[in-house]
């Protein structure tokens, strides 16, 4: 309960989450699912208030304690959950910004590959969660670790919620963090018009879940330094993202 938390970030899509909510967030919702909590940790969110006095379910709670998120839950609805914190905050002094984390100056030679199941939302979350994990332990700078977690998150919940099955490779050099994901679906009529924010063909599941907003490969191309997509329709997506190592 002693958690520093910098900013509130209230929101029901996760997508919205990944693309705007800040580090070191408190996020608000309504979505007691895991991946409300997969969507805070991969945006380094410290934790999550699950409103409207609903309880964490899916394996929320196991994922939450496994990663040392503060998970609570408040009879209040959005609004007035926000409205109180604002309250309290306005009494507060600010916090001072975290210490940026040393960047390890070893030499970094790593690819690892794993395994995502089409249409599996119970696991949807854990390699992107893997991937984070891997470069925490490298030591890599946190924003940047941010910024790759983000867009493995955004493309695989892609290759669950539209695809039979897909694989993701992550490797690292002393320059730069890559990681592709290629998936075996029904690939992408108009890869222009999946770029622009907004479009989606989302169904009603995936929008219970928090996605569906359109901003999935906008997320991508905004935290990524290179970002390329080939797809071919009736036969599959390759996403590739290169973030690079200053």
């Amino acid at each position: 309960m002693d958690t520093e938390v910098e900013h509130i970030y209230a929101s029901d899509l996760m997508s919205d989450v990944l693309a705007f909510g800040k580090p070191h967030s408190l996020l608000l919702t309504g979505l007691a699912t895991r991946q409300s909590i997969i969507s805070a940790h991969m945006a380094e969110f410290v934790g999550v208030v699950l409103l409207r006095g609903k309880v964490p379910k899916d394996g929320a709670e196991k994922f939450a304690r496994e990663h040392r998120l503060v998970l609570l839950s408040t009879n209040l609805d959005m609004y007035d959950a926000c409205v109180r914190i604002h309250a309290i905050r306005k009494r507060q002094r600010a916090t001072p910004p975290a210490k940026p984390v040393e960047q390890s100056k070893e030499e970094i030679l790593l690819s690892r590959e794993f395994s995502i199941q089409g249409g599996d939302f119970a696991n949807a979350g854990m390699v992107s969660t893997e991937v984070k994990s891997i470069l925490k332990k490298i030591g890599l700078d946190p924003l940047l670790i941010r910024r790759v977690a983000i867009s493995t998150y955004e493309g695989e919940m892609n290759v669950v919620m539209h695809a039979r099955r897909g694989q993701a490779t992550l490797r690292v050099t002393p320059q730069m963090i890559e990681v592709i994901i290629e998936d075996e679906g029904k690939g992408i009529p108009d890869v222009e018009l999946a770029m622009q924010e907004g479009f989606t063909t989302a169904t009603e599941e995936m929008r219970a879940l928090g996605f569906g907003s359109g901003m999935g490969l906008p997320n991508i191309k905004n935290n990524s330094d290179e970002m390329e997509i080939e797809s071919e329709v009736g036969q599959g997506t390759t996403l590739r993202m290169r973030f690079f190592i200053k």
